[in-house]
């Protein structure tokens, strides 16, 4: 498999900078005990803004192969916007990634495909991955639309982003239904969506670029079941929200490779 997987832990609204630090280090030393190939899978943690600087002195002080990224973005570059954060802000802070257009941010602050669309080009442009979040609630997946929706934010948020930038994106499919809950798709619903989404890309951008793209799947993942996800053709990786907390349980997803037969 030429892409490298990518398994990044966001921890939504959880851990203070005191706290952050710890779970990284424990992570850090937890997949160092086990003689990690971070060459053969990517780590990221996604902390909340507050904790990007204490992670990035940690990070850099210990040279950790660890990445790490922001939450959100805002589309602005700098200005008169109270409370939010630019692209420039964290590459600064020496940020990989940035999760934008996760369905709490959709649910919660009214955000629109479009304005996804401009946050990750703002991600882009500014040399940080947008990890784009696209997945649907339970209601339309029982009405068998869940993947015509899912490519319908994919147009929308893909629509205006040249062909040379989009490859630098990465995509989380996430059932809504799933997150948080203890339920998770089957490691066949999830490769129906996210082989739609490659073929989608595929018409948009070429079958090049849409080999390059990583394709995460996010939902209640854990040690358990990560291991039958990832043997799915089209996954990639994981966006892991609750389980990436804990970090023996993070350090065990991202050895899901240990797992497959």
């Amino acid at each position: 498999m030429s892409r490298i997987p990518l398994m990044a832990g966001n921890w939504k609204m959880n851990l203070d900078h005191l706290e952050a630090t710890a779970t990284v280090q424990r992570l850090h030393w937890a997949l160092q005990d086990a003689n990690f190939d971070f060459n053969a899978v990517e780590v990221a943690v996604l902390p909340p803004f507050t904790d990007l600087r204490s992670v990035q002195t940690l990070v850099d002080a210990d040279k950790m192969s660890i990445v790490y990224g922001g939450q959100d973005v805002s589309i602005n570059p700098a200005g008169a916007y109270t409370g939010e954060i630019s692209a420039r802000m964290l590459v600064k802070l020496g940020c990989k990634y940035v999760v934008v257009g996760h369905s709490e941010r959709r649910q919660f602050h009214g955000e629109t495909d479009k304005l996804i669309g401009g946050k990750a080009m703002a991600a882009v442009l500014s040399g940080i991955t947008p990890i784009v979040c696209v997945g649907e609630a339970l209601a339309i997946r029982k009405r068998g639309e869940h993947v015509a929706y899912t490519l319908a934010q994919i147009d929308a948020v893909f629509g205006e982003m040249a062909q040379d930038l989009a490859p630098r994106a990465v995509i989380a499919y996430e059932p809504i239904w799933a997150i948080g809950t203890g339920e998770v798709a089957t490691p066949a619903d999830a490769q129906e969506v996210c082989g739609a989404i490659r073929e989608r890309l595929a018409s948009l951008y070429g079958r090049q670029a849409a080999w390059q793209m990583r394709i995460l799947y996010g939902g209640s993942v854990k040690a358990s079941n990560v291991a039958s996800i990832m043997a799915e053709a089209d996954v990639d990786g994981g966006l892991v929200g609750g389980a990436s907390l804990d970090p023996a349980e993070f350090a065990k997803i991202c050895r899901f490779a240990e797992h497959i037969a």
